[in-house]
């Protein structure tokens, strides 16, 4: 397909495939935003030349957003999150017909999961992002400053570790779950630990000996 055989069209596709599909994920488009990005990426992978390699690579795609998924709307810090971004960079990648096509479609797939961002700002969040979107509504008049002063309260309480802490994890303290970090080292699940610093509403702890 010409299109993909230029270096702009090939960063246009993948651009746009991402924008809509992370965008569908990240706010609630109706399902258009989903439609659009998968007719954009399966037209990308479909535009390359038929072989084994294309199909694994597509393959290796739906593995990466399957994982974005499930980070968001399960896991909440991050870490499925990102290796899903690396498969999917590279499967455009490794599908491409040339290494500059591979680059441009990199750079295709990250400006447009980073411009996707943009669309929380006029379309409605969906729930599963907000363990991980920065929500600008976390702040004095939404009750943050009481937030605040309840994670405050947790200093020098201890608790035990209900997912493993690598370094971050969840929490609980007097029946609460919380969202924590390791100080030093990765801490095992059901360990005892002591919040040792509250900041905002960052929670670091050291396990307990």
């Amino acid at each position: 397909m010409m299109i993909l055989e230029s270096y702009m069209g090939v960063l246009i596709i993948t651009f746009l495939a991402m924008f809509f599909m992370l965008g569908e994920l990240m706010v609630k488009l109706k399902g258009l935003g989903m439609i659009l990005g998968i007719g954009f990426i399966t037209f990308y992978f479909l535009g390359q030349s038929p072989t084994y390699n294309v199909w694994l690579m597509g393959f290796v795609f739906i593995i990466g957003i399957s994982l974005i998924v499930v980070d968001g709307k399960w896991i909440g810090d991050g870490t499925l999150g990102v290796i899903g971004l690396v498969l999917v960079l590279l499967s455009v990648a490794f599908a491409a017909s040339t290494w500059i096509h591979a680059l441009y479609s990199v750079a295709g797939v990250l400006l447009g999961s980073f411009s996707s961002l943009f669309l929380m700002k006029a379309f409605p969040r969906r729930d599963m992002w907000t363990k991980v979107a920065l929500l600008d509504q976390l702040s004095s008049e939404a009750g943050y400053n009481s937030l605040n002063e309840t994670y405050q309260d947790l200093l020098n309480q201890t608790g035990e570790t209900i997912t493993v802490l690598r370094p971050s994890g969840t929490i609980r303290v007097n029946g609460e779950e919380y969202s924590a970090i390791s100080k030093s080292k990765w801490v095992e699940k059901g360990k005892k630990v002591k919040v040792v610093v509250v900041d905002g509403t960052k929670i670091e702890v050291e396990e307990v000996e």
